[in-house]
């Protein structure tokens, strides 16, 4: 080989490895600015926690379980109805670890199609799909040596059920579009409000996917079944609320917080947190009042045939609240805020319960 053919292979070498380290280190500032993004939701999450407090016998095996499985890498499985704090269970969990030091990465799988999901949880190669202009790594390598958190777990579809499992067992990934296994080490933890062994038996989730995920299950107690402890987390959200909103609440009505432990809260915590901001807004004195129309929450009209499952009854909650909301999901006064659920949980039920979005609006 003549010098001048030497030179040619040399250039065309590190043009290659130059090319490779551009592409590595857009990698590497993508990464960090999606890890910047979740550090700050992590940050403003963390005094939430204290809403896992409660003396109650139910909440004290809550937190039992946690300092058990914290320490270790199994695979965590967070049972309960929506609003009750599976996501601060998820959180606390990480916090008490030793991957604390890394991210805690959460996916809502509700809010996702089957492509985005795959692509949000596994990334993509530049020209995967259309719209794929660039490389763009997911959400299992974002939490190399962290938490990934799997919120709504029972919504994933089935095509991304397959893949999911594959990442688990075998503990690599693969980006949409991509040939190359990326190893991962990553500890996992799922939630879901659905019955997965039901969702099993109507063959709508993987049986091998199940067992995958249900290693530690936790069951997070409605808030009915803890009214003891309501005194407690009415006094952590007045304490979050006159800080947020420069006020000097001392305390709350005797009388409104005995109505706050007959209330069966459907929506949980989170009904109850919304319930006291709501209060709060209009509070001018050291007592808050809470209004007792607030606390009559519609329950679904029965029908004729007597029993029905919960599916049913969480179809009619749902389709009762888009009437009532005029077809309005987001806002204050959409289906969403009325529900006390996220907007994007709400559409996933919707989809997963075969309800017409066109009888929304979304506004």
């Amino acid at each position: 080989m003549n010098a001048e053919a030497f030179a040619l292979e040399l250039l065309a070498v590190l043009v290659s490895e130059r090319a490779e380290l551009l592409a590595h280190v857009a990698e590497l500032e993508q990464r960090g600015r999606q890890e910047v993004d979740y550090l700050r939701t992590e940050i403003k999450s963390e005094r939430n926690l204290r809403t896992l407090t409660g003396d109650s016998a139910a909440m004290k095996r809550v937190r039992q379980a946690i300092g058990q499985v914290a320490p270790t890498d199994s695979t965590v499985l967070i049972l309960g109805e929506t609003g009750t704090g599976k996501e601060l269970v998820a959180r606390a969990i990480h916090q008490l670890s030793p991957r604390r030091e890394r991210l805690l990465v959460t996916v809502n799988c509700a809010a996702l199609t089957p492509t985005l999901l795959l692509s949000e949880l596994f990334g993509h190669e530049a020209g995967a799909f259309t719209g794929a202009s660039k490389r763009r790594i997911g959400r299992f390598e974002l939490a190399q040596g962290g938490t990934l958190f799997l919120d709504e777990i029972a919504e994933i579809p089935p095509e991304a059920q397959v893949t999911l499992l594959r990442a688990l067992q075998e503990r690599t990934v693969e980006r949409v579009g991509g040939s190359q296994s990326i190893a991962v080490d990553v500890r996992v933890i799922a939630a879901t409000h659905q019955d997965l062994p039901a969702l099993v038996q109507a063959e709508r989730f993987r049986a091998d996917l199940f067992y995958r995920l249900n290693v530690f299950p936790i069951q997070v107690p409605a808030l009915r079944e803890r009214p003891e402890d309501i005194s407690d987390l009415v006094r952590h959200f007045l304490h979050q609320f006159n800080r947020r909103m420069n006020k000097h609440v001392q305390t709350i009505a005797p009388a409104a917080l005995a109505r706050m432990k007959q209330y069966p809260w459907p929506g949980n915590v989170r009904e109850l947190e919304n319930i006291v901001e709501r209060a709060m807004i209009g509070a001018a004195g050291p007592v808050l009042e809470v209004d007792a129309h607030w606390l009559t929450s519609p329950m679904p009209k029965a029908r004729p045939n007597g029993a029905r499952g919960f599916h049913d009854v969480e179809r009619q909650t749902i389709e009762e609240a888009l009437e009532r909301c005029h077809g309005r999901i987001y806002g204050p006064r959409g289906a969403a805020a009325a529900l006390s659920l996220k907007p994007t949980t709400l559409y996933g039920k919707m989809r997963r319960l075969g309800i017409d979005r066109k009888n929304a609006n979304g506004a």
